[in-house]
Order: C-alpha cells, then structure tokens, then sequence
C-alpha cells in the first residue's frame, strides 16, 4: 500500500471518462488500498482513480465521524441505478482543487451498484452525505467536477487560479 500523488485540475485526466474494470484482480485491491491510504492522508472523504492519474472506473470512500472506526467503501464499476426526489445542498470540496469549496444540490438517496474488493457485484442504498459522496466520486469517472455545478463566473475563477499555480509550480 502507497500514498499516490493527487493530480489537481487543470489535469486533462480529470476531464475523460473512465474505462471499466473487467473484474476486481489482485491489481485493482491494490490498487484500491492505495487510493484508501491515499485518501486518508490528504486527508480526504473519497477519492477516485482518475484523481491519481488513473483513468479507471474504481472509487473509494470513507464517511465516518473522526469518533468513530474507519468505515471505508471500495467500488469498481459504479453505477448509480435510482435516485430519490428529495435533494439536498451540501458544501463540497475536492482533493483535485485544494482550497476551492461551492454549495452543490444534489439528490438525497442513492442505490448504486457495483463491485466489490472481491470482485462480489453488491447494491448500497443510502442518503445524506453518503449518497452526495457516491455521487461526486462517479462524476469523476465520467470527467465531471463539482464545480460544473456552481455558476460560471465562480467556475471560471477556480479554473483560472488552479492553472496559474499550476503555471507557477512548472516554473
């Protein structure tokens, strides 16, 4: 297990949809343990393949209370098979553009399929912030960024000051 370097937009690997997993092998449980550890120190909630420079269709996540004993969530192939009415509005974040926060609106509740670290295919329902973290790391699989959801004008602000600093670390 290894902590992976995050890669941070303007990243074209964030923008591309992530291939499929054909099954969850002793490649893909690494891989996944790596992603945890590499979570866990940024320290993050979830984190997809893609944000490790990875363009596979494998997430992770851990929404435990810091109280309470870690609760971590490995997922190949997920898919979002209902949503509920209800929504909610919650402050997100991301690994891949440290510092920049908006408030997304989200569905409630989720039923995702899935596989799991045993390559088990497995359904979750949950809602709350659960629900809003499955549904933030599978928009990374498909090249979509919680800030696709703000206004333009904010958007284009964290966009613009992401790639200056990135411009500024190359040089």
């Amino acid at each position: 297990m290894a902590i992976k370097p995050i890669v941070f937009i303007p990243d074209p690997v964030l923008r591309q949809v992530a291939t499929p997993v054909e099954d969850v092998n002793a490649g893909i449980r690494s891989l996944m343990d790596d992603m945890l550890d590499t979570m866990y120190d940024a320290p993050g909630i979830g984190l997809a393949a893609p944000q490790i420079g990875i363009s596979k269709r494998v997430i992770v996540m851990d929404c435990s209370d810091d109280d309470e004993a870690d609760a971590p969530l490995k997922m190949a192939n997920p898919e979002i098979i209902t949503l509920s009415d209800a929504s909610q509005t919650m402050e997100e974040g991301c690994l891949s553009i440290p510092g920049h926060h908006g408030e997304v609106t989200r569905p409630n509740g989720v039923t995702v399929r899935y596989l799991d670290e045993n390559n088990e295919p497995r359904e979750l329902t949950c809602e709350g912030l659960l629900a809003v973290c499955i549904q933030h790391e599978i928009d990374h699989l498909n090249g979509v960024l919680f800030i696709d959801y703000l206004s333009r004008l904010k958007r284009d602000m964290i966009v613009r000051k992401m790639t200056k600093d990135a411009r500024g670390q190359k040089g």
